[in-house]
């Protein structure tokens, strides 16, 4: 099985270039399910229902996130009916939403699990346990599954790589909006990167203006940052899993310049 995975999309840029590309990727690939980091995507901060449903109409499958989740109130009703859409399964337990997804993908079981890290982080539930308990609550036929570590620390999402290698097809950070070189398979299958960086411009600061960040370094007047709009990248990795193991055969770094 050939997964597509696609970092924090950030705003309008970033949205536009991923609709834009997201057919091609997927026939050059020979993509059976795609995964995106959602948490960005409306002006930055959170996702609406209009976008949502514009995604998943075009190829996304599902749709992680992370700590900007709940920015945008109308993600509340929206996000109790989608389960396509998750939020940090580490989260309490009575936050909307859910954490995991489970379905059936051309034949085969597949898991979306969501965690969030908690090193520079707002607070939550410890990942490392509430990931290992919704590890071992899947069935055994359930043999490819995808953890998103929405985690500020490399050394946090390095940690749960080790910690679920074996036992998932692929862990992959998000959060930092800045891909890593550090691609690889770990000793027991399962494929790892740091972070899989962003989708959007590469003209400000991790998508946002750089005169709205700088100004937010040197003053304590604080104004909501706007996304900037030049130079677009979409980036992500492609995996291809054994469906019958869940080990990953390999992966494989995406970073592409979009002409706008």
């Amino acid at each position: 099985m050939k997964l597509l995975l696609i970092g924090d999309v950030v705003g309008k840029p970033g949205r536009a270039a991923l609709l834009d590309r997201l057919q091609d990727l997927k026939e050059q690939h020979e993509i059976d399910f795609t995964v995106m980091n959602a948490e960005n995507v409306a002006g930055g901060f959170s996702i609406t229902a209009a976008i949502a449903d514009l995604l998943f109409s075009s190829g996304i499958d599902v749709m992680t996130s992370g700590n900007h989740i709940f920015d945008k109130y109308e993600v509340i009703e929206y996000i109790k009916k989608q389960p396509r859409l998750l939020r940090p399964a580490n989260y309490p337990p009575d936050t909307p939403g859910n954490g995991i997804w489970v379905g059936n993908v051309k034949g085969t079981r597949v898991a979306v699990l969501n965690l969030l890290g908690r090193v520079f982080m707002q607070p939550s539930d410890d990942p490392f346990r509430i990931g290992n308990e919704l590890i071992g609550s899947l069935s055994a036929d359930v043999t490819v599954r995808i953890v998103d570590m929405h985690a500020e620390a490399t050394a946090e999402k390095a940690a749960m790589g080790w910690y679920l290698d074996g036992r998932v097809s692929v862990v992959y950070g998000t959060h930092t909006h800045v891909q890593t070189a550090d691609e690889r398979i770990l000793h027991e299958g399962t494929a790892y990167i740091t972070d899989l960086g962003m989708t959007g411009s590469y003209g400000g600061v991790i998508g946002m203006k750089k005169g709205d960040i700088i100004s937010r370094f040197m003053s304590p007047l604080r104004c909501k940052p706007d996304h900037s709009k030049s130079e677009v990248r979409i980036c992500g990795v492609v995996i291809d899993v054994d469906e019958e193991t869940g080990r990953a055969r390999s992966i494989e770094r995406i970073n592409l310049p979009h002409n706008q």
